[in-house]
């Protein structure tokens, strides 16, 4: 007798088919979420997680997105452009804090701790070193899942949204130092590059990392002379060769760096400190030693500064000057330019949260994403970043292995 299956092979050979294994097909339930995206309420920080673009995209995912009435206005998306995308316009902050989903940009403050509820996810900025253990213990006691945008990582194992900002602020800080030159604001009256006949200003950046970079890239773009300090002569060589341009570059040692800032015009601090954080790099004795009028911008005010003469300022009040230098230290330089930063953020925040929902819930979607697993520093009540429970002295567990035991 003829075996019907092998008959069946030959018919379907005939037609230069093959047969295929049966395969039974599986659905991943989606998770449809609330998102809601507050008002900032800190000091002069216009930026916005989610452009309006990503707003149409997450609703035709299903999502539901509420934004606060008028939380997009410094970065000039107006409420009609997101309710043209679909968003709903709420008046309230605790409309918003209904939502499954509450993302911002700035830390959320100690108000709207108030308003989260169990199991919801909060996603902001974290800046773990300007908060309290109250802070801490505020949100584990209200059980939510929070991520830390700061600590996110990518495929490459790198922090996109660190990244993004600091690529902003390097090439900001060269832009507001031309600004401070000028004669409009006080400065000595140079243009950065110079011109044919005319020297060109001299640039000493410290730090070789992504906003030393794009610090760099800029003034020499603008035709500027440029010389860079770190630490690492890897950072150093990989800079070198990163850039098409020919720069001067110094490991730092403190009698070189001092002859560089005696002739510079602009200083971009761009490095954390030695001193864990406090501000040390440039003694005060090496800033009176430099020509008068000439220009600091300590980009890494927020981690102390690379200064000893700086302190945090604002956009209002962005300047001071001591010793005859002006000093720029403003800690959020990227909120200057708000829709920019905006669109940056929104850019690698909608694929996370895409993702989210396509993964059916937040335990699903952290087991198969380092990257944003790196982010979570509160879950469902448990404190799972290490450098924070050594901080205040609270107890924590590792995220990989809450997870995996799930």
């Amino acid at each position: 007798m003829t075996d019907p299956n092998e008959a069946s092979r030959q018919i379907l050979s005939q037609y230069g088919l093959s047969p295929q294994e049966e395969v039974l097909e599986v659905h991943r339930k989606k998770k449809k979420f609330s998102i809601g995206i507050p008002c900032e309420t800190s000091m002069q920080e216009g930026r916005i997680p989610l452009a309006p673009l990503a707003i149409e995209s997450l609703i035709e995912n299903g999502h539901k997105v509420l934004i606060q009435r008028n939380a997009g206005k410094h970065a000039h998306f107006t409420n009609e452009k997101y309710a043209q995308y679909g968003a709903e316009i709420c008046e309230t902050a605790a409309e918003i804090f209904q939502c499954d989903i509450v993302i911002k940009v700035a830390p959320f403050t100690d108000k709207e701790l108030e308003m989260m509820r169990k199991n919801q996810i909060v996603m902001s900025n974290l800046h773990s070193g300007s908060h309290t253990k109250s802070y801490f213990t505020k949100l584990i006691q209200k059980r939510v899942v929070a991520i830390a945008y700061d600590l996110l990582k990518d495929e490459q194992d790198c922090y996109p949204i660190v990244r993004s900002m600091s690529e902003i602020a390097g090439r900001s800080s060269i832009l507001i130092a031309s600004e401070y030159l000028s004669n409009v604001n006080a400065g000595k009256g140079e243009m950065l590059g110079g011109m044919i006949g005319v020297s060109p200003s001299e640039i000493v950046i410290l730090g070789a990392g992504t906003a030393g970079e794009y610090a760099a890239r800029t003034a020499l773009g603008l035709g500027a002379q440029v010389r860079v300090f770190d630490r690492s002569v890897h950072r150093l060589t990989r800079l070198v060769n990163t850039l098409n341009y020919s720069i001067s570059t110094s490991i730092l040692q403190p009698q070189v760096l001092e002859r560089s800032l005696k002739t510079a015009d602009v200083i971009v601090g761009a490095m954390r400190s030695i001193n864990s954080g406090t501000a040390g790099i440039v003694s005060e004795d090496m800033v009176k030693k430099m020509k008068k009028h000439s220009v600091i911008v300590d980009i890494s005010i927020d981690q102390g500064g690379c200064f000893e003469t700086s302190k945090a300022t604002n956009h209002d009040k962005p300047i001071f000057t001591k010793h005859g230098v002006i000093h720029y230290c403003v800690p959020n330089i990227a909120a200057r330019v708000a829709r920019t930063a905006s669109y940056a953020l929104s850019n690698i925040l909608s694929p996370v949260l895409l993702e989210m929902g396509e993964s059916g819930n937040i335990t699903g979607y952290l087991k198969n994403h380092r990257g944003t697993r790196n982010g979570v520093y509160v879950y469902n009540g448990i404190l799972t970043n290490q450098k924070i429970g050594d901080q205040f002295d609270m107890y924590s567990r590792d995220i990989n292995l809450i997870i995996s035991a799930m």
